[in-house]
Formats: C-alpha cells, structure tokens, sequence
C-alpha cells in the first residue's frame, strides 16, 4: 500500500508541473483514487480536510470581490500617486502598496487592482510598463506570508500549527513572520530604486476613481478585527475563523441583493471565488492525509534528517533553498501542504519546536515562487496583462528584476527567521 501511494504522490506533482493547466483535476482524480484503493479509509476522509482553511478562503475571497468592486483599491492608489512626483517614486510607492494590499488579500487579487493603474500611467507617459507590473507583481508575493490571511501558505499554516491572526504578528513572546517578511520587503526597495533609477520623468494625475460604496471595506475592516479578536478565545471551535469569513461574506451579500438591490450581487460575487483552488486543496489534504496515513510523509522527513545529518542548521538550510528552488517552477500550495507535516516529524525526530523550521519553509516556498514568470500565480497573472496590452514578456528579461529582488528578501528572511526563533 505504500508503495501505491508513494507512486501516485509522485505521479501527482510530476503531472503538476507538465500540467498546470489541469492541477485541480489532477489533484482531485488522485484524492478520489487515494479513498477507492483505500490508502486513506472513507471514515477519515472528511477529518482529514482542514474545514477552517477551506472556509476562510472561501470568505475572503468573496469579501475581496465586493472590496474590489466598491473601487476603493483604486482610490488608495490614487492617493498615493498625487503625492509623488516621479515615475521612479510612483513604481516603487504602488509596489510597496501592493505588497500592504496583498498582506491582507489575494495576491492574484492585488496584481488585478493595483497593475492597470500602472498601464494607464505608462500610456500618459508612453513608456513600457513591463517592469512596472513585474514590480507589482513580485511586491504583491513578497508579503503573502506576512499575515493570516494574506496567502494560502500562510493559510495552510494557520490551520496546520493552530496559529491565529496576531501570532503572524508576535508569538511565544518573539517577533512573527510579518516584521520579519517587513524587513525583508525593505532590504528589496532598495533593489527596486536601483533598478528604476533612471526613471525621472514627472507624473502629475489628472483623473481621479471615486468610492462606490464603503460597506466592503468595512466588511474587510471587520474581518481583520473579528480574527483578531478570536485570536484572545480560549477552546474556540476549530472552525472559528473560517465561520468569521463566511458569515461576513454573508453579510456582504445580504447588503447587496436587499438593499443596494443589486439582483446580480449573488452571482457576480460567487463567481469571482476560485473554486478550482479550493477543490485543489480539499483534495491535497486528502492526498496529505493519506501518504500521512501509510507512514510516507515519516519517510520523507527521515530523508531530510539522514542528508541534514541530525545538523538543525543545515536541515533548515536545506528546507528553506529546496523550497526556493522547487517553488521557483512549481505551485507552492501542494508543496507547502506536503512540507508542513514533513517539518513538524523532523522537529518531533530531534526534539524540537517546529516553528523554525516552518518560518523557513514560508519564506522559502512563498518568496521563491518569484525567481521566474511561472513560479506564483500573480506572475502569470501579471503577464497575462501584459499580453493583452501587446507585451510579451521573456523569462531572462521577467528575472533580471525578479531574482535579485527574491534573493535580497529570501536571504534577509533565512537569516532572520534563524536568528529570532534559535
């Protein structure tokens, strides 16, 4: 049987990479199949499923949608660009914008926001905005660890390690992956200002976008409070910050349909959820659960323990640039799903808290999804941007911002994460 189950795992992550396209059907055809051979028993299967990630995605994606369409993203960037007065000065103030946005939502969701406003500014000034988007784009990554719900890795630790919104912030009486990830993110501005030092030219904003309707962002507001909050309950229901999520969303459309009389709300708002990547989690988790199930996820750890030599160092090391080095080409939900189990056998083989090792998984998988084009879904996203306005966009030209940018913000975050939580 574990001979099975490690063949379909491989079989699941080599079809990931040859398939991106089709990951979803791919993850779910390999969950069922993990339940009909009876790698993990039908009697597990439903405990195995994290509920409380699957519905805080859910609701945080439906929030952001109607955050979104109240065209206040749009206003924030607004702001900022009437009270700059360069191009060099707007590229660099909209991608640490984006990396705040994409601290608290989707980082697809960010590039979406934030990267037309830096088209439009590149037509009124008829320059290119490849690297203006690329900027965007790699920001909007950068800070997806920052916070609870600013990723789905941060998510699937969350859930994995029992983690609440304020422990992203301060845990165990140490400093948590946000300052960390802020730090990182200011050691990368300055490669971001020497790479767009030459652009000097003078920008003034001419049309302004207006608030549509201020409930969403209250909504948003009241997400972040609400997790807040619930981070102080004691024995809370596992469920607790997903129900958060889903009863605001609730909320939302309430608002919509009965009193904005908006009869397209419900449609419009769902369909914006992506549902592909919550059945691909619902099904990484039983694929998770299952290799879990037949000893695979111990053998893999024992793997890390026998190259890393017992050495906590170089175990670390070798978790934090594998992890860089894989989610530079591959998706880094399946990996950081598959990894979080790994490292919590290797801390309990040594002896251990688990929470270095996590940190430095995070910061690996999620900040090395920014070496190339297809490493994170916001890149593709970006670029699927760009060709739409008539730019297409090499691999050798997406890295020379991307990896000197990742590497600054990945080295500063391995060093940190090692020095804080050693």
């Amino acid at each position: 049987m574990k001979t099975l189950a490690i063949v379909l795992f491989i079989a699941t992550y080599l079809l990931l990479i040859f398939m991106p396209k089709y990951r979803t059907q791919v993850a779910v055809t390999v969950a069922a199949l993990f339940v009909i051979l009876g790698i993990l028993p039908l009697n597990k299967l439903f405990f195995t499923i994290d509920w409380n990630v699957i519905l805080m995605i859910t609701g945080t994606m439906g929030i952001v949608s109607l955050f979104i369409e109240s065209k206040m993203p749009a206003v924030m960037a607004d702001f900022i660009i009437d009270r700059v007065n360069s191009v060099k000065w707007v590229v660099i103030s909209l991608a640490l914008f984006a990396g705040i946005v994409s601290a608290f939502i989707d980082n697809v969701a960010t590039v979406l926001i934030v990267a037309p406003v830096a088209v439009n500014l590149a037509k009124k000034l008829k320059i290119s905005p490849v690297y203006m988007i690329i900027a965007i784009s790699i920001s909007s990554n950068l800070q997806g660890a920052a916070t609870l719900v600013g990723d789905t890795t941060s998510l699937l630790l969350g859930g994995f390690a029992n983690m609440d919104f304020l422990d992203f912030f301060f845990f165990k009486g140490r400093i948590g992956l946000f300052w960390i990830v802020q730090i990182g993110a200011i050691v990368s501005a300055f490669i971001l200002m020497y790479f767009f030092r030459n652009y000097n030219q003078p920008i003034h904003l001419e049309e302004k976008e207006k608030v549509e309707d201020m409930f969403p962002t209250y909504l948003l507001i009241s997400m972040v409070l609400l997790l807040i909050l619930a981070s102080f309950i004691p024995n809370k229901p596992s469920i607790t910050n997903g129900l958060i999520c889903t009863v605001l969303l609730q909320i939302g459309l309430i608002k919509e349909l009965l009193i904005n009389k908006n009869r397209y709300a419900l449609n419009t708002t769902l369909l914006q959820i992506d549902y592909q990547t919550i059945l691909l989690l619902m099904s990484l988790f039983v694929i998770i659960g299952g290799i879990t199930e037949v000893g695979v996820i111990n053998d893999i750890s024992n793997i890390f323990l026998k190259i890393g030599k017992n050495n906590l160092f170089l175990i670390y090391s070798l978790i934090v640039w594998f992890s860089v080095l894989v989610s530079a080409f591959i998706d880094n939900i399946p990996y950081t799903a598959t990894m979080l189990p790994v490292a919590a056998k290797i801390a309990a083989g040594m002896g251990i808290a688990p929470y270095v090792l996590y940190y430095g998984l995070l910061v690996g998988a999620t900040l090395g999804g920014n070496i190339t084009p297809i490493g994170a879904s916001a890149n593709i996203t970006s670029l699927g941007i760009l060709r739409n306005e008539g730019y297409e966009v090499k691999a050798k030209d997406f890295m020379k911002l991307s990896v000197p940018f990742t590497l600054s913000a990945v080295l500063t975050g391995y060093i940190l994460v090692w020095v804080i939580w050693m």
